[in-house]
């Protein structure tokens, strides 16, 4: 006989202040998922793993005491007691002035708008900052170094990394600018600006062609494009996976898992066979297009 176990993830556990007892309740996926993406979103702005889930905790939960959060997220007190001044110094969670003590989060919506701020004043600061770190770097000795180009690659991890390596090779491309999007690609490109900036002005000079797959998805954006070079591919090749080459000197190749559905990582290269294997490639899906 088996045992049917509910998996951990699809329990929370909360403290019901009326009978003084902790009460295990079951989630559906969808706020797991909504939680999930709250929480990527707030990692990706500053904090760590344990200051998202203590945050959470409280802004979900309402006021509670450091020992009750300590244990309802199985995180060891002293721990708790630093996260929660730390998040208090940034604005994130309020002290209630209470015996005994107690913490309250700030409102979602403005702990959101805190986090953005310091973020940008981080940032502007860095960037008043560029001119006098780059004379700095230049005025250091040079080492002797090897003269030639190098056949070199590069791993890269997440959305915003793989986004700033595409416009910098879009940018820099001289000639020609050849694009392959799979049908799970094309929208986070539309909507991130990549595609139009394959039909910018400034681009009339480039040679660009752009080839996805032949389905609904892919049709309803390429028609929202004015761009001259784009065609549909008929291609048997399963899970052909997204890259864009530039020039015949760089490429940039999409990884991705779970069927195809999450991207993971990019490969980028100037290694010249690879980059002409994949030229080849592109050529002959595009010589057998769907027009």
């Amino acid at each position: 006989m088996e045992l049917s176990v509910e998996k951990p993830e699809s329990i929370i556990k909360l403290y019901d202040e009326n009978s003084g007892l902790w009460r295990f309740v079951r989630t559906d996926k969808g706020p797991a998922k909504c939680i999930e993406t709250i929480e990527k979103a707030l990692h990706r702005l500053g904090l760590s793993k344990n200051e998202v889930r203590i945050y959470i905790y409280l802004a979900r939960t309402g006021e509670h005491k450091a020992s009750e959060i300590s244990e309802a997220l199985s995180l060891h007190r002293t721990e708790t007691y630093r996260i929660l001044r730390d998040l208090e110094k940034r604005g994130l969670i309020s002290s209630v002035f209470e015996k005994p003590l107690k913490f309250i989060a700030t409102p979602f919506e403005k702990a959101l708008d805190t986090l953005i701020q310091t973020k940008k004043m981080k940032i502007n600061l860095l960037e008043k900052r560029k001119k006098s770190l780059v004379d700095i770097w230049l005025s250091l000795p040079k080492p002797e170094t090897e003269n030639g180009r190098k056949e070199v690659f590069q791993i890269l991890e997440g959305e915003e990394q793989i986004s700033l390596k595409a416009d910098e090779i879009l940018d820099n491309a001289k000639k020609e600018v050849l694009v392959f999007t799979s049908e799970h690609d094309i929208t986070n490109f539309y909507h991130s600006g990549l595609l139009d900036k394959l039909e910018k002005p400034s681009r009339k000079n480039i040679n660009v062609q752009l080839l996805t797959n032949y389905c609904p998805k892919s049709c309803f954006f390429i028609e929202k494009l004015k761009l001259k070079k784009a065609r549909y591919s008929l291609s048997d090749v399963e899970e052909l996976p997204t890259f864009m080459l530039t020039d015949d000197e760089q490429l940039l190749l999409l990884i991705r898992k779970n069927d195809g559905k999450k991207k993971i990582a990019a490969l980028w290269t100037n290694y010249d066979a690879f980059v002409k294997a994949l030229k080849a490639l592109f050529l002959e899906l595009w010589n057998n297009e769907v027009n």
